[in-house]
């Protein structure tokens, strides 16, 4: 209780805007980038003073996303038991630091019995117990009585995110598993969605976009907290975080996520900006319009009424 106590003042605490609207950040046109199939355009703070850029450069206090705590050995992410009943939905994850640790809806987790990914947005407080996490199946072909390694495998691509965010269905998430499968002719053996990552000239091809988008974005920038991605004749998505910190440490495995979006379905972005505007106004006028097109088209989470991550598709 005093773990969660303490957050609860760490953002009580953070002086900064509870929302991501107009007021708070702009989207940034004049710097949108363009590799092959995929455009994205940044999403940066605005202003000064309360709840102002410096506010969102100094990040959500002693928060990390869970791909930067696994590489940094804080947490250690398990089954929750032996039996396909009480282990399949759920992963076991030991906070073994005094951080807090943002889990995100998407984010794919490889290995173990069977490959799974996220189902929810949360975070995990440092309380030094096991917590446990919903997931669901991107692997229907294998359940392994002996477990592999779990690793962090980066964010899923906007088509299976979308079904999983709107459905929360496994049979729908298999569907769309398999259907990927086949249209981008990936090879496999256990209908596994991470397939893809075997297919040499798909990885070719990502690791061009991969290198691209980061060497523009993370070599180069330090104040973005957002981006809008989009590729052929519509907006793939957004995300947009509270801080720099967080969208920085998610920058990677969410371009890998857009960047397979853009091979596997894409075509070159022609979306005229006034259309990817008339998007934007809709999730950024203000809250009540932002509330009304989230809940159709993504989500919002929130942390004691502060908005942590908005993702629409």
């Amino acid at each position: 209780m005093k773990y969660l106590f303490s957050l609860a003042c760490f953002f009580n605490g953070w002086v900064v805007s509870a929302q991501l609207t107009y007021e708070t950040v702009f989207v940034d046109y004049d710097s949108a980038v363009q590799y092959k199939n995929l455009k994205i355009i940044p999403v940066r703070p605005k202003g000064s003073g309360e709840g102002g850029a410096s506010n969102f450069l100094q990040g959500v206090p002693n928060t990390v996303t869970l791909n930067a705590a696994i590489a940094q050995g804080l947490v250690s992410v398990s089954e929750r038991g032996t039996a396909s009943t009480e282990n399949v939905h759920w992963l076991r994850i030991h906070n073994n630091s005094e951080k807090s640790i943002l889990v995100s809806s998407g984010e794919i987790i490889a290995g173990g019995r069977q490959d799974r990914m996220i189902t929810r947005d949360t975070i995990l407080v440092p309380n030094h117990w096991d917590q446990y996490v919903p997931v669901m199946c991107v692997e229907e072909g294998r359940w392994s009585e002996k477990e592999k390694k779990l690793a962090y495998s980066n964010f899923a691509n906007s088509h299976l995110r979308k079904v999983l965010d709107s459905t929360h269905n496994q049979v729908l998430i298999w569907k769309e598993v398999d259907n990927q499968l086949q249209v981008g002719g990936f090879k496999n053996n256990s209908l596994a969605y991470l397939s893809r990552n075997l297919d040499k000239k798909h990885m070719l091809v990502s690791d061009e976009y991969f290198r691209f988008f980061r060497d523009k974005f993370k070599n180069t920038d330090s104040t973005i907290l957002g981006f809008v991605c989009i590729s052929g004749n519509k907006v793939i998505g957004t995300d947009l975080y509270a801080g720099t910190n967080l969208f920085y440490e998610q920058l990677e495995p969410l371009l890998r996520g857009y960047i397979d979006e853009s091979i596997v379905y894409g075509m070159p972005p022609v979306v005229p900006q006034k259309d990817i505007k008339t998007y934007m106004d809709k999730e950024l006028n203000d809250e009540k319009s932002q509330e009304e097109f989230v809940k159709k088209n993504g989500k919002i989470f929130r942390q004691f009424g502060r908005v942590i991550h908005i993702n629409t598709f």
